[in-house]
Protein backbone atom coordinates (compact mmCIF):
# COMPACT_ATOMS: atom_id res chain seq x y z
CA UNK A 1 0.00 0.00 0.00
CA UNK A 2 2.83 2.78 -0.83
CA UNK A 3 1.00 4.27 -3.01
CA UNK A 4 -2.13 4.87 -0.31
CA UNK A 5 -2.23 9.04 1.14
CA UNK A 6 -3.95 8.97 4.44
CA UNK A 7 -5.89 12.62 5.40
CA UNK A 8 -7.39 13.06 8.69
CA UNK A 9 -9.48 16.47 9.04
CA UNK A 10 -9.68 18.38 12.15
CA UNK A 11 -12.45 20.06 12.76
CA UNK A 12 -15.68 20.91 14.80
CA UNK A 13 -19.51 19.16 14.96
CA UNK A 14 -21.37 21.46 12.55
CA UNK A 15 -18.46 22.79 10.49
CA UNK A 16 -18.45 19.95 7.80
CA UNK A 17 -14.92 18.13 8.36
CA UNK A 18 -17.17 14.59 7.70
CA UNK A 19 -18.79 16.22 4.95
CA UNK A 20 -15.32 17.80 2.97
CA UNK A 21 -13.65 13.69 3.50
CA UNK A 22 -16.44 12.31 1.85
CA UNK A 23 -16.60 15.15 -0.59
CA UNK A 24 -12.78 14.37 -1.44
CA UNK A 25 -13.14 11.00 -1.41
CA UNK A 26 -16.12 10.88 -3.93
CA UNK A 27 -13.92 13.52 -6.61
CA UNK A 28 -11.18 11.01 -6.03
CA UNK A 29 -13.14 7.88 -6.96
CA UNK A 30 -14.32 10.00 -9.88
CA UNK A 31 -11.14 10.34 -11.27
CA UNK A 32 -10.70 6.45 -11.12
CA UNK A 33 -9.16 6.03 -7.46
CA UNK A 34 -9.84 4.24 -5.06
CA UNK A 35 -11.06 5.53 -1.91
CA UNK A 36 -12.20 5.42 1.86
CA UNK A 37 -14.04 8.08 4.04
CA UNK A 38 -15.38 7.58 6.97
CA UNK A 39 -15.59 9.68 10.18
CA UNK A 40 -14.39 8.91 13.91
CA UNK A 41 -16.57 10.41 16.82
CA UNK A 42 -18.65 9.66 19.66
CA UNK A 43 -21.98 11.02 21.23
CA UNK A 44 -20.26 14.88 20.20
CA UNK A 45 -22.25 17.89 19.75
CA UNK A 46 -22.55 20.78 17.79
CA UNK A 47 -19.11 22.57 18.40
CA UNK A 48 -17.22 19.40 19.75
CA UNK A 49 -14.08 18.49 18.08
CA UNK A 50 -14.62 15.78 15.73
CA UNK A 51 -11.96 13.94 13.28
CA UNK A 52 -12.58 12.77 9.62
CA UNK A 53 -10.11 10.17 7.27
CA UNK A 54 -9.49 9.71 3.45
CA UNK A 55 -7.52 6.87 2.51
CA UNK A 56 -6.68 7.29 -1.42
CA UNK A 57 -4.94 5.09 -3.82
CA UNK A 58 -4.75 3.72 -7.11
CA UNK A 59 -4.61 0.45 -5.72
CA UNK A 60 -7.55 -1.49 -3.88
CA UNK A 61 -7.36 -0.48 -0.38
CA UNK A 62 -7.89 -3.56 1.69
CA UNK A 63 -6.95 -1.70 4.67
CA UNK A 64 -10.09 -1.90 7.14
CA UNK A 65 -8.56 0.56 10.89
CA UNK A 66 -8.28 3.40 11.83
CA UNK A 67 -5.25 6.13 10.39
CA UNK A 68 -2.96 7.01 13.23
CA UNK A 69 -0.01 8.23 10.79
CA UNK A 70 -1.93 10.80 7.92
CA UNK A 71 0.51 12.00 5.39
CA UNK A 72 -1.46 15.35 5.20
CA UNK A 73 -3.89 16.76 7.99
CA UNK A 74 -6.22 19.27 7.26
CA UNK A 75 -7.22 21.91 9.65
CA UNK A 76 -10.86 23.58 9.65
CA UNK A 77 -10.38 25.30 13.49
CA UNK A 78 -7.34 26.74 14.71
CA UNK A 79 -8.72 26.82 17.92
CA UNK A 80 -8.58 23.06 17.93
CA UNK A 81 -4.62 23.77 18.20
CA UNK A 82 -3.52 23.05 21.30
CA UNK A 83 -6.32 21.35 22.95
CA UNK A 84 -6.21 18.49 20.18
CA UNK A 85 -2.61 17.33 19.06
CA UNK A 86 -3.37 17.78 15.31
CA UNK A 87 0.03 17.19 14.59
CA UNK A 88 0.10 13.42 16.51
CA UNK A 89 1.51 10.58 14.04
CA UNK A 90 2.42 12.92 11.06
CA UNK A 91 5.72 11.61 9.65
CA UNK A 92 8.63 13.75 8.75
CA UNK A 93 8.17 15.05 5.63
CA UNK A 94 4.16 15.33 6.48
CA UNK A 95 1.92 18.24 5.67
CA UNK A 96 -0.49 20.46 7.63
CA UNK A 97 -3.15 22.80 6.45
CA UNK A 98 -4.55 25.05 9.00
CA UNK A 99 -7.79 27.51 7.94
CA UNK A 100 -6.11 30.73 9.43
CA UNK A 101 -5.29 34.03 8.20
CA UNK A 102 -1.61 33.61 9.97
CA UNK A 103 1.36 33.18 8.08
CA UNK A 104 2.41 29.36 7.43
CA UNK A 105 5.98 30.37 9.53
CA UNK A 106 4.02 31.05 12.36
CA UNK A 107 2.20 28.50 12.35
CA UNK A 108 4.97 25.72 12.16
CA UNK A 109 6.57 28.32 15.44
CA UNK A 110 2.94 27.42 17.12
CA UNK A 111 3.06 23.56 16.70
CA UNK A 112 6.90 23.21 17.06
CA UNK A 113 7.29 21.14 13.76
CA UNK A 114 10.29 22.35 11.94
CA UNK A 115 10.19 18.61 10.25
CA UNK A 116 6.62 19.11 8.27
CA UNK A 117 5.35 21.14 5.83
CA UNK A 118 2.71 24.20 6.97
CA UNK A 119 0.10 25.33 4.78
CA UNK A 120 -2.79 28.07 5.61
CA UNK A 121 -5.41 29.85 3.96
CA UNK A 122 -8.19 32.10 4.98
CA UNK A 123 -11.31 29.59 4.61
CA UNK A 124 -12.98 31.23 7.10
CA UNK A 125 -12.75 34.24 5.91
CA UNK A 126 -13.04 32.70 1.73
CA UNK A 127 -16.20 31.76 2.55
CA UNK A 128 -17.98 34.60 4.24
CA UNK A 129 -17.21 36.21 1.56
CA UNK A 130 -18.51 33.74 -0.98
CA UNK A 131 -21.02 31.38 0.68
CA UNK A 132 -22.42 33.93 3.11
CA UNK A 133 -21.83 32.42 5.98
CA UNK A 134 -18.59 31.10 8.10
CA UNK A 135 -18.06 27.25 6.83
CA UNK A 136 -14.80 26.35 6.24
CA UNK A 137 -14.98 22.93 4.62
CA UNK A 138 -15.40 23.32 0.91
CA UNK A 139 -12.70 26.34 0.54
CA UNK A 140 -10.35 23.22 2.18
CA UNK A 141 -11.35 21.45 -0.25
CA UNK A 142 -9.61 23.82 -2.57
CA UNK A 143 -6.45 24.20 -0.64
CA UNK A 144 -6.05 20.31 0.04
CA UNK A 145 -6.19 19.61 -3.65
CA UNK A 146 -3.96 22.01 -4.15
CA UNK A 147 -1.31 21.01 -1.79
CA UNK A 148 -1.70 17.31 -2.28
CA UNK A 149 -1.65 17.08 -5.97
CA UNK A 150 -4.33 13.78 -5.88
CA UNK A 151 -6.90 15.84 -8.19
CA UNK A 152 -6.93 16.92 -11.49
CA UNK A 153 -8.27 20.08 -10.92
CA UNK A 154 -10.58 20.41 -13.85
CA UNK A 155 -12.02 17.47 -13.19
CA UNK A 156 -12.43 18.21 -9.41
CA UNK A 157 -14.09 21.23 -9.94
CA UNK A 158 -16.55 19.67 -12.59
CA UNK A 159 -17.73 16.65 -10.54
CA UNK A 160 -17.99 18.96 -7.50
CA UNK A 161 -20.44 21.30 -9.34
CA UNK A 162 -21.94 17.99 -10.74
CA UNK A 163 -22.51 17.07 -6.86
CA UNK A 164 -23.63 20.22 -5.17
CA UNK A 165 -26.09 20.66 -8.34
CA UNK A 166 -27.80 17.60 -7.03
CA UNK A 167 -27.83 18.37 -3.74
CA UNK A 168 -28.87 22.22 -4.01
CA UNK A 169 -31.41 21.37 -7.19
CA UNK A 170 -32.89 25.13 -6.61
CA UNK A 171 -30.53 27.32 -4.83
CA UNK A 172 -27.88 27.92 -7.70
CA UNK A 173 -26.22 30.67 -5.68
CA UNK A 174 -24.99 27.92 -3.05
CA UNK A 175 -23.12 26.04 -5.60
CA UNK A 176 -21.82 29.22 -7.56
CA UNK A 177 -20.61 30.59 -3.67
CA UNK A 178 -18.98 27.16 -2.93
CA UNK A 179 -17.49 26.39 -6.63
CA UNK A 180 -16.11 29.75 -5.91
CA UNK A 181 -14.53 29.03 -2.71
CA UNK A 182 -12.87 26.20 -3.45
CA UNK A 183 -11.31 27.98 -6.33
CA UNK A 184 -10.65 30.93 -4.47
CA UNK A 185 -8.55 28.46 -1.72
CA UNK A 186 -7.15 26.50 -4.22
CA UNK A 187 -5.46 29.70 -5.30
CA UNK A 188 -5.30 31.61 -2.44
CA UNK A 189 -3.17 28.58 0.53
CA UNK A 190 0.48 29.25 1.29
CA UNK A 191 2.85 26.81 2.64
CA UNK A 192 6.42 26.67 4.13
Amino acid sequence: MDNTVEIRWHGRGGQGAKTAALLFGEAAMSLGKNIQAFPEYGPERMGAPVASFNRISSQPINLHCSITNPSLVVVLDPTLMGKVDVTDGIPKGGAIIVNTMMKPAEIKKQLGVAELKVFTVDASGISKETIGREIPNTPMLGALAKVSGLLDYDMMIKDMEKKLSEKFKNKPEIVKGNLEAIKRAYNEVHGE
